[in-house]
Order: structure tokens, then C-alpha cells, then sequence
């Protein structure tokens, strides 16, 4: 009640304005309703790796979770990583607009129960920085996304239960299988777990390879499903 209370207080006192034009927030949201509508939203896609999958596609697999048994019992985007997705997301990570993670947050909690592959983990796990990028950086954009996304849906955030324990690095200035190679062993997940089914956060998933690491971290703790969640999907 008090948290109502208080969030209708600033939205009077701060109305929303959408971060993309500066016009009026549609729905008490930091986006106008045009925007909202212009968004590339991610329709058809991999269930289990959330690649956006062709038109003419007859199965909602892609052929390379076809052919390799994915580290995902499930994966969604909300967005394909395109214009204005792409200033959304660089703007978060390299200039600290943390009011874009509220934004996406926001909109995952939306769309999220309605689609086809959610089912209600029992944690959201944030992708981990190293603490030397965390330092650089002075936080972690899936964290950011993540914690208010949890409250949104009533789902606890393990923040640090997993552990980024090697530098690497940036995953866009590398290949598919070298951003495999650089993520190999990078992550640890604490002991006593004592869950079967979360879902992973990240801000953005190009080939995977860094939630597939985080993946098979959080299996070899006995984590049996282990869904894929992300703002967007390159």
C-alpha cells in the first residue's frame, strides 16, 4: 500500500516521458504509445534458444537446436536487436541509463505470462559481470533488469549465487566459436542451490554462448530446467 502510495506520488510529481521522443509515457510508462507500437518485437522464434526464426519456417525450432540438444528447457525475447532496441541497450551498458532496464523490465513483465513457453521458475539469475568490469562499470545491466522484473512477477533474484570468476573478453568483438572459447569455465554457481527450475536474465543474447556457459554452471548444481529470458534477441 505504502509502495502504491508513494509510486503514484511521483508519477504526479515526475510524469512519464517516453525516452525515445520525449513525448507523454503511454500507461505510466517511460515510452509513448507510438514508440511502443513501432517496437520490433520478437513474434517467431526458437523455443529453445530464441533465434528469430524465418517466415517460412515449419517447425518453431531452429535447425541448429535441432541438431544439438540446447542448454535451455525454453528461451524468450521480448525484442529483436534493432533500431531503437540497440540505443536502448548501449545506452544502459555504456552511459549507466538505468531507466532503460526499468523500461524493458517493465515490458517483460508484460508480455511474459502470455507467452507460449512461460512457466513460473523459481528464481531469475542475472547474467554475472566479473568484479573487475562491475568495478568499471558500477553495476550490472541484467541485474538491473532482473531485480525489478522479479518483483513484478512475484520471483526472487539470485544475484549472487553466481559468479562471473574469470575476466573476459567483450563478446561483440569476437566470433561465434571464440565467444564459446572466451566464456568456457567462466562462471561457478555456489553449492546448495537447492532449486529445479530457474531462469536466466541477460539484456541482450547474440549467440547464446555466455547463457549456455551460466547454464551449465547452474546444472552441475542440480538445476534441471533452466530457462533463457532476454530483453532482446540479436
Amino acid at each position: 500500500m505504502v509502495y502504491k502510495w508513494l509510486h503514484n506520488a511521483q508519477m504526479l510529481a515526475y510524469p512519464a516521458r517516453c525516452l525515445l521522443c520525449d513525448a507523454p509515457g503511454a500507461k505510466d510508462m517511460d515510452l509513448c504509445a507510438d514508440c511502443l507500437a513501432d517496437l520490433p518485437r520478437q513474434i517467431r522464434a526458437c523455443r529453445f534458444c530464441a533465434l528469430t526464426l524465418p517466415d517460412q519456417a515449419e517447425h518453431n525450432v531452429c535447425s541448429a537446436c535441432q541438431k544439438k540438444a540446447p542448454a535451455f528447457s525454453a528461451a524468450w525475447a521480448l525484442l529483436r536487436y534493432e533500431t531503437p532496441v540497440d540505443w536502448l541497450i548501449t545506452q544502459l551498458k555504456f552511459h549507466a541509463r538505468l531507466s532503460h532496464a526499468r523500461l524493458l523490465a517493465q515490458l517483460m513483465a508484460q508480455q511474459l505470462p502470455a507467452s507460449a513457453t512461460y512457466q513460473p521458475p523459481q528464481a531469475l539469475v542475472p547474467v554475472p559481470l566479473h568484479i573487475s568490469r562491475w568495478r568499471e562499470r558500477g553495476f550490472n545491466q541484467a541485474a538491473e533488469i532482473a531485480n525489478p522484473l522479479g518483483r513484478a512477477l512475484g520471483v526472487p533474484v539470485l544475484a549472487r549465487a553466481p559468479l562471473r570468476v574469470r575476466a573476459t573478453q567483450h563478446q561483440a568483438d569476437l566470433h561465434a566459436r571464440e565467444r564459446r572459447a572466451n566464456v568456457r569455465g567462466a562462471f561457478t554457481v555456489s553449492s546448495g542451490l537447492n532449486l529445479t527450475h530457474v531462469a536466466i536474465v541477460d539484456d541482450v543474447v547474440t549467440t547464446g554462448a555466455t547463457a549456455t556457459a551460466l547454464a551449465n554452471a547452474l546444472k552441475r548444481q542440480g538445476v534441471a530446467q533452466v530457462q533463457l529470458w532476454c530483453a532482446a534477441r540479436a
